[in-house]
């Protein structure tokens, strides 16, 4: 957690060629400049080894915000109501990969021919810029390489990653209310489930999921204590134990399962889109969302409805009611498909073999931990391991305690979950974005006559490698060469 977008790239796209503004001549070329480093960098990006791409976001983000003022000024100026005068030439044709549409023929670049889907796609790279912000605030709690951070860098850190969340939301949401207008005054379809509406409020809605998760990692100790542990080169246990403050569980377990019900509308909103967007796309098989996207929403909604069951138990530990906090527990592992470790209410039985799922729990935690260090996919199972070792911690613990010292009865965990499971409590609210627009005193400098050094040059090198448009037309031909050999004989 958060999810790990893979960012799109996409083709060159020159704006002198197909847009003309009488008021602001310079409009268009402007634009052009600014997106020929966009290009470069996402392709930098994507060429980059996975721990190395982190270190690039900061540039990254500077060139798409330094961008997309210029294009949605661009884009307002071909309305009635835009701040300068915009005349489309001719149709522009561009592509952009769709990097949540599954099942797409060819490289899954999708062919575009309207300026709308270019603020779409750099807006939507945009949002997916911010959640790996998030991820990349959030990776030193998880390495295993360093000390564990301090609380006070924790909560630094986690407060830097809930702002780039909820700045995603914010994006997500804008685009959203975007598609549905663009629906009322144009039939276009969209042409790939990316910048669908409901794909676009079901990212808003998993963005502002896990915001709100986040907030309850914040003040959760247990996570933190179990990190601690199981990080080898943290020696502060061999000085004193971890502290577990008194948590206002209440509290957070209804933050859980606001978050959990964030992730389950995420989640019917992509289910949904998947049975109705798709059937209008016009192409076999490209209705689908990335079913690594779905398997991650769902996660979140259990991990989010599982952590709300432990706090809970800890509510009833705290009031000396063991026997309900251990239902509580059996009742998020329950969430999580794992089964309850055996204990005396089963008739003292124990379970046979010889360790090999605790063999297999070591494995993945080790296998985990060499996937935080060297790739750029950890968490995406939502956080559903780390949930996991928690619950099974705390479960032990208990058990071994109401065995030895309490004897109280165990409920059924379908009866408290019934019964007792409070409603969500909302702790932010996404707030409506406010894109940055271009200052009058640089509207002004663009009535000037256009320079000659405002269009992207040169062929676009992964063109041919990933089926960009414009690769032929980009080609230098040699006369005499050999036919289909390009520049090289």
């Amino acid at each position: 957690m958060p999810y790990p977008f893979t960012l799109p790239t996409t083709s060159p796209l020159r704006h002198p060629s197909h847009f003309d503004s009488p008021t602001h001549p310079s409009l268009p070329v402007h634009t052009s400049i600014l997106r020929a480093p966009l290009r470069s960098s996402l392709k930098t990006y994507k060429r980059l080894p996975p721990p190395q791409r982190s270190s690039h976001l900061p540039a990254l983000l500077g060139t798409i915000e330094a961008y997309y003022p210029a294009l949605l000024a661009l884009d307002a100026g071909l309305t009635p109501e835009g701040g300068a005068d915009v005349v489309l030439t001719s149709s522009p044709v561009f592509s952009w990969r769709a990097t949540l549409t599954s099942s797409l023929p060819g490289t899954g670049r999708v062919q575009l021919r309207s300026l709308e889907y270019e603020v779409f796609f750099t807006l939507a790279t945009l949002s997916y810029l911010h959640t790996l912000l998030a991820r990349t605030a959030l990776h030193p709690l998880y390495t295993t390489t360093a000390a564990s951070p301090t609380q006070e860098v924790r909560t630094t850190l986690i407060t830097k990653a809930t702002k780039h969340l909820l700045q995603s939301a914010q994006i997500h949401l804008y685009l959203s209310h975007r598609a549905d207008a663009l629906r009322t005054t144009s039939p276009l379809t969209p042409p790939a489930l990316d910048i669908s509406p409901p794909t676009l409020r079901a990212l808003s809605e998993l963005a502002h999921a896990e915001a709100t998760l986040l907030a309850v990692l914040k003040d959760d100790p247990y996570p933190a204590a179990l990190a601690q542990e199981r990080n080898e080169n943290d020696k502060e246990w061999m000085i004193r134990a971890p502290s577990i403050p008194k948590v206002r569980a209440h509290l957070f377990a209804r933050l859980c399962l606001a978050g959990a019900a964030h992730a389950e509308t995420a989640s019917s909103l992509l289910s949904g889109n998947e049975a109705t967007e798709g059937k209008l796309l016009g192409r076999v098989g490209a209705g689908k969302v990335d079913e690594g996207l779905v398997r991650y929403v769902d996660d979140l909604r259990r991990v989010g409805r599982a952590r709300a069951c432990r706090f809970l138990g800890i509510d009833r530990d705290l009031d000396g009611k063991t026997g309900e906090a251990i239902a509580w527990l059996r009742a998020g592992m329950g969430e999580l498909g794992l089964a309850p470790s055996p204990s005396s209410d089963d008739g003292g039985k124990k379970r046979s073999g010889l360790g090999l799922s605790r063999l297999k729990s070591s494995f993945s935690e080790k296998r985990e931990g060499k996937r935080v260090e060297k790739s750029g996919d950890w968490g995406a199972d939502a956080g559903l391991a780390e949930e996991s070792r928690v619950l099974s911690a705390l479960e032990t613990k208990w058990v071994r305690e109401n065995d030895t010292v309490n004897s109280q009865l165990i409920p059924d965990p379908a009866s408290l979950v019934g019964a007792g499971m409070p409603s969500g409590r909302e702790i932010y609210t996404v707030k409506p974005w406010e894109p940055v627009v271009l200052g009058g005193e640089e509207l002004r400098r663009l009535r000037g006559p256009p320079g000659e050094a405002g269009e992207e040059g040169g062929r676009s090198s992964d063109s041919e490698e990933e089926g960009g448009v414009g690769g032929e037309a980009d080609r230098v031909v040699v006369v005499g060469a050999f036919p289909g050999g390009g520049g090289y004989y």
